[in-house]
């Protein structure tokens, strides 16, 4: 699947946002079990989005290392 440019750089903070508004909304929701699945919602979101931005600042540094010049 082919994304634009924009919106492929921006996809980690897109992940990071709304894992911060999901524990953001897990502390105030307090409805069965929704405070629950915001909490696992948020925490895997941000993992997603860390691991989306170490593993591109790798390959980055990777690709400029094996380049030739």
């Amino acid at each position: 699947m082919w994304v634009a440019k924009p919106i492929y750089e921006s996809l980690p903070y897109f992940y990071l946002l709304v894992g911060a508004i999901a524990l953001g909304a897990s502390m105030y929701m307090n409805y069965s079990y929704w405070p629950t699945i915001c909490f696992v919602l948020g925490v895997v979101c941000l993992v997603a989005g860390l691991v989306v931005l170490l593993k591109r600042r790798d390959a980055r540094i990777e690709h400029r290392r094996t380049r030739p010049s």
